[in-house]
């Protein structure tokens, strides 16, 4: 091994704890900005398929007629 080799391997051993700290903490983070990335593209799905079915949603409409009713009432009155 030349020189320049060796003194790489002994920078990269002295370093090795540092550099597997980093790399974990690399790791940490790829799988937490993951989980946001699918927490949010579930969140905005979920909007966007709700919001659609409202869209298309009309809720159903009664008619009361009160004819009898007042006529009732206005007989009371009379």
């Amino acid at each position: 091994m030349s020189q320049a080799k060796v003194d790489k391997y002994k920078q990269e051993k002295a370093n090795r704890a540092q550099i597997m700290a980093r790399e974990k903490r690399n790791r940490f983070l790829t799988k937490v900005l993951g989980v946001v990335i699918a927490a949010a593209i579930v969140a905005w799905a979920g909007y966007s398929g709700y919001s659609a079915y409202m869209s298309g949603y009309t809720p159903d409409k009664t008619v009361i007629t009160t004819d009898a009713l007042d006529e009732y009432i206005n007989g009371l009155t009379s």
